[in-house]
């Protein structure tokens, strides 16, 4: 019976359970004005996603109204594990992963804290493209925008923090007063971002 026993707890220690991959984040390209409703079916899915935006005046001729609109048109973010990515692209509205080398391309988590925190605030973001020089990397101590990071550069006579969110493809620049901000030093940590390509999967219908 004692030697019955022992096999039976070694044969029970040799069962290794699965290893489960952890959550990250990932850039989702939609369909156009498809943001909001894409977010609404993956949260319903049981998914996290993320969808910065902004309050802003639309003007028509008799009136206006302050409406909520995306930071960066047709990008949802969304913190899942690998074997949730089929579930996304089989998502009514979600065009593709951002992809890099054959993989979705992660999103740092500073990069995703960086558009939260301007989601909370009313500053004026620019949306590009532009190849820009590398600048010191800074830290915002005041104002709606404390807490957010990136580097810092001089378009003309103003200060900008460009957040780099996927390498030189997408880059988001606010205006920024010197006195605001801390130089952060090397020793401290900031992930940055992989270059990428963009790739196509599939397109949906909405």
């Amino acid at each position: 019976m004692t030697e019955e026993r022992t096999e039976n707890i070694i044969a029970t220690s040799d069962v290794i359970p699965p290893k489960v991959s952890k959550r990250q984040w990932y850039a989702v390209y939609t369909q156009s004005r498809a943001e909001k409703k894409v977010v609404k079916r993956l949260e319903e899915e049981g998914l996290e996603a993320f969808l910065p935006l902004q309050k802003c005046i639309r003007k028509w001729s008799d009136r206006k109204k302050i409406i909520d609109r995306p930071i960066i048109s047709s990008y949802v973010f969304v913190n899942i594990r690998k074997r949730d990515f089929v579930t996304v692209m089989k998502t009514m509205g979600v065009v593709k992963f951002i992809m890099f080398e054959g993989e979705p391309v992660t999103i740092p988590e500073q990069q995703i804290v960086n558009l939260k925190i301007l989601s909370n605030s009313e500053v004026d973001v620019v949306v590009s493209g532009e190849v820009f020089i590398k600048g010191d990397m800074v830290e915002v101590l005041y104002g709606s925008l404390t807490g957010l990071k990136g580097e810092l550069i001089r378009v003309g006579n103003k200060r900008k923090v460009v957040m780099r969110i996927i390498s030189s493809d997408l880059n988001l620049t606010v205006d920024i007063q010197k006195i605001a901000i801390r130089k952060i030093m090397a020793s401290e940590s900031l992930s940055g971002s992989a270059a990428l390509k963009p790739v196509t999967n599939k397109k949906s219908k909405i």
